[in-house]
C-alpha cells in the first residue's frame, strides 16, 4: 500500500513517544509534523504507539464542556479573564497569584506573585498586562473588555520559577485540539494560519513522497518479472 508509512519514520515516531512520554497521540502526531516535516496522522500515531505498547489508559475524567460560553470572542484583545487564586504552602504562609488570560486564544497574557490580595495588585496586574500586549496605545472600545472571578492562589519568590515555566509550557508547548492543535503562543500573535498552510504543504509532500516509492517500487518488481519470465527455459 502506498500510504503505508516507511519504517524510518516509524523508528523515529517510535523514538519521539519515548522522549516526549507526556504527549498525546495527537499531541505526538503534531509535533513530529512540526519537527521533522514529514506529516503522520493521529490515527498512524496512534496504531504505532499501540504496536509497541505504548498506549497508556488516562489517568483522569473528562468532564464534557459547556456548548456555548457566554461572552463570545472572535479575536485576541477583545476581552481578558482577571483571577487570583490561593494556596496555602505548609511552613511558607499564604500566597497569592494574579493573573490576565486572553479569551479567544487562552494565552496567559501576564502573570504577578503577590504576598497580599489588594486592589492594588490587581490594578498593577492590569496595567502591566496592557504594556507587555501593546494595548495601552489603544482608545476607546479597542481596549479589552475585563472579566473577573476571584478566587484563592499560592506565590512566593521561591515559586516564580515554576510557576514560569507552567505559564510556558501552557503557553507554548500544549497543542490543544479546538484551535487545530495550534498553541495557544502562535493563536495569541497570529502565527496559526502559517502553521496551517506549512503543515498542509508537509502532508500533501509526504504523500506524494510515498506514492513516488511505491511507484518506483512497483516498476522494479515489473522489472524484475519480465526479466525472469525472458530467461525462464521453454
Amino acid at each position: 500500500m502506498w500510504k503505508r508509512i516507511p519504517d524510518e519514520a516509524r523508528r523515529k515516531v517510535v523514538n519521539l513517544a519515548l522522549k516526549e512520554t507526556e504527549l498525546s497521540p495527537r499531541e505526538l502526531a503534531v509535533t513530529f509534523t512540526d519537527k521533522e516535516s514529514y506529516f503522520v496522522s493521529e490515527a498512524s500515531t496512534y496504531r504505532i504507539l499501540k504496536a509497541h505498547d505504548l498506549i497508556t489508559s488516562p489517568a483522569v475524567i473528562v468532564i464534557k464542556a459547556a456548548n456555548e460560553c457566554k461572552d463570545k470572542t472572535n479575536g485576541i484583545n477583545q476581552l481578558w479573564q482577571t483571577d487570583i487564586t490561593y494556596l496555602k504552602i505548609v511552613g511558607w504562609g499564604r500566597f497569592y497569584l494574579s493573573t490576565i488570560l486572553d479569551d479567544y486564544s487562552r494565552y496567559i497574557v501576564l502573570w504577578k506573585l503577590c504576598t497580599n490580595m489588594r486592589a492594588e495588585d490587581v490594578t498593577d496586574t492590569l496595567e502591566m498586562a496592557l504594556q507587555a500586549s501593546g494595548c495601552d496605545q489603544v482608545h476607546g472600545v479597542h481596549k479589552p473588555r475585563l472579566l473577573s472571578d476571584n478566587g484563592s492562589s499560592y506565590v512566593s519568590c521561591d515559586l516564580e520559577a515554576q510557576i514560569a515555566a507552567v505559564v510556558d509550557h501552557f503557553n507554548h508547548q500544549r497543542y490543544p485540539e479546538s484551535l487545530n492543535s495550534i498553541t495557544l503562543s502562535d493563536v495569541y500573535f497570529g502565527c496559526d494560519k502559517a502553521i496551517l498552510q506549512q503543515r498542509e504543504r508537509i502532508k500533501c509532500k509526504t504523500l506524494e513522497t510515498r506514492r513516488l516509492h511505491h511507484r518506483q517500487r512497483a516498476a522494479q518488481s515489473n522489472q524484475i518479472s519480465r526479466t525472469l519470465t525472458y530467461f525462464e527455459p521453454p
